[in-house]
């Protein structure tokens, strides 16, 4: 993994810097028909949509419409009530990013990228190359000062940058991310959106949930949801 330039497509989405890594054979996502109901309420309901390789799906809406229970459903990190969702191939490396970020507070900013980089490799690379790749990843967001910080020593924009970080450090050919920026500055949003969107470039399969109108307009296309249920569905 390492910095490089963002090809010319890839800056005027998002701009550089980008991830340089090994090619990718990424995933169709298709949800046909979903609904989520939880605590008898209804959540999503009648859900369909297809993401292919190469795309960025924004998924927009008010708060409360749906858009991270609808993410976590794509993720399979939740079961729909009704409906399903099929993932064509199956995903070789998921990143995720999580609006709460899901990172253990009693490990460094560095550690928290280690433990997923192990959990994904499975005994695949060394515990050298472990700690390579983790420093590798923690550069890319802009955090190599703040590596050895625990994390709850960290602001929240340092945070959500390591949950990034967490992400990309697998080489993910599927990203689902929600409100990915939501705390950052403008350059470490930048930053950020050039490797979620440079993932795109390299033919990963991307799915965003985001409340902010300028990431909607950079994305391949727009998934607005009110109420649990689509409204507008639009091309960018």
């Amino acid at each position: 993994m390492e910095l490089t330039e963002a090809p010319p497509e890839a800056a005027s989405a998002a701009g550089p810097p980008v991830i340089k890594a090994l090619p990718i054979t990424a995933s169709t996502i298709t949800a046909r028909d979903l609904g989520f109901d939880r605590n008898d309420r209804v959540i999503l309901d009648d859900v369909s949509l297809e993401v292919r390789p190469g795309e960025v799906l924004g998924i927009t809406g008010p708060s409360g419409s749906g858009k991270t229970s609808l993410l976590a459903l794509l993720a399979q990190l939740e079961a729909p009530s009704r409906g399903d969702v099929q993932i064509d191939p199956p995903i070789q490396r998921r990143g995720v990013v999580l609006q709460s970020y899901g990172l253990a507070s009693s490990l460094t900013a560095a550690e928290n990228v280690e433990v997923a980089l192990q959990s994904d490799v499975a005994g695949r690379l060394s515990r050298d190359e472990i700690r390579r790749r983790a420093a590798a990843a923690v550069e890319l967001v802009g955090l190599t000062d703040v590596a050895d910080h625990l994390v709850e020593e960290l602001s929240g924009g340092q945070q959500q940058r390591v949950a990034v970080a967490r992400a990309l450090a697998v080489e993910p050919t599927v990203l689902f991310a929600d409100e990915v920026s939501a705390e950052l500055d403008h350059d470490a949003k930048e930053r950020v959106l050039g490797l979620v969107f440079g993932l795109a470039v390299r033919g990963a399969t991307v799915v965003l949930a985001t409340h902010d109108p300028e990431i909607a307009a950079r994305c391949t296309r727009e998934l607005r949801l009110v109420d649990g249920r689509i409204g507008d569905a639009l091309p960018h």
